[in-house]
C-alpha cells in the first residue's frame, strides 16, 4: 500500500504595528507594515516559485497579504488557521497582563485568555482543518499561536519570528505531527 503523505510549510505571517510595539495580538485584523511587505518578500525569494498543491491563509488581513506577496497568487482563506481569540488581552502588552495570565501564556497548553477562546478551543479548530488537506504540498500561512500549538507536538515549544517557515509532515492515522 502506498502511503499519502501531507507535507504543511507553515509561515507565519510578516510584521504588523502590534507586532513592531510588541502588542500582543489575536483577532486584531492589522494589515502588514512596511516592514512585514518587506519579510514577504523576501519569503518569495525564499520558495523561489516552488508550486504547492494547495496555499492556505488564515482569514485575518496580515496573513492574506503575507501569502499574496510570497507566492503572487490568492490564498484559500480559512478561519479555523486564524491566531487564538486573546479576547481582553488583544492589544496589550505581555507586561501589561495580570501575573497569572502571563504564566497562562507561558503555559500555554491550559491557557483560556479572558474574553477570548482556550487553547483546547484552537487546537480543535486548527487540527479540523490540517485533517481535510488532502494530500501533497501546502502552505500555509497563519499566526505564532498556531505555529506553537503545532511545534509543541513536534519538536518543541519556540518562537516563531514573522515570516518564518517551517515544514511539517502531517501525520499518519493515530501518529504525531513531525517536522519534516
Amino acid at each position: 500500500m502506498a502511503r499519502v503523505t501531507v507535507n504543511v510549510f507553515m509561515v507565519r505571517h510578516g510584521r504588523t504595528s502590534f507586532t513592531a510595539r510588541g502588542l500582543l495580538c489575536g483577532w486584531s485584523d492589522p494589515p502588514l507594515d512596511d516592514e512585514g511587505v518587506a519579510q514577504a518578500r523576501i519569503l518569495a525569494s525564499a520558495l523561489g516559485g516552488r508550486m504547492f498543491d494547495g496555499i492556505w491563509s488564515s482569514d485575518l488581513r496580515r496573513a492574506v497579504e503575507t501569502a499574496r506577496l510570497a507566492t503572487g497568487i490568492e490564498p484559500v482563506r480559512d478561519g479555523r488557521i486564524r491566531e487564538l481569540d486573546l479576547g481582553d488581552l488583544d492589544g496589550m502588552r505581555f507586561d501589561q497582563c495580570l501575573p497569572d495570565v502571563q504564566a497562562g501564556l507561558i503555559a500555554f497548553d491550559d491557557f483560556a485568555a479572558p474574553g477570548g477562546e482556550s487553547v483546547t478551543d484552537l487546537g480543535a479548530r486548527v487540527h479540523s482543518f490540517l485533517a481535510e488537506l488532502p494530500a501533497g504540498d501546502h502552505l500555509v500561512v497563519t499566526h505564532g499561536g498556531v505555529m506553537r500549538l503545532l511545534l509543541r507536538g513536534a519538536d518543541g515549544d519556540r518562537p516563531v519570528a514573522p515570516c518564518e517557515l517551517v515544514e511539517l509532515q502531517l501525520p499518519q492515522a493515530g501518529g504525531k505531527t513531525r517536522p519534516a
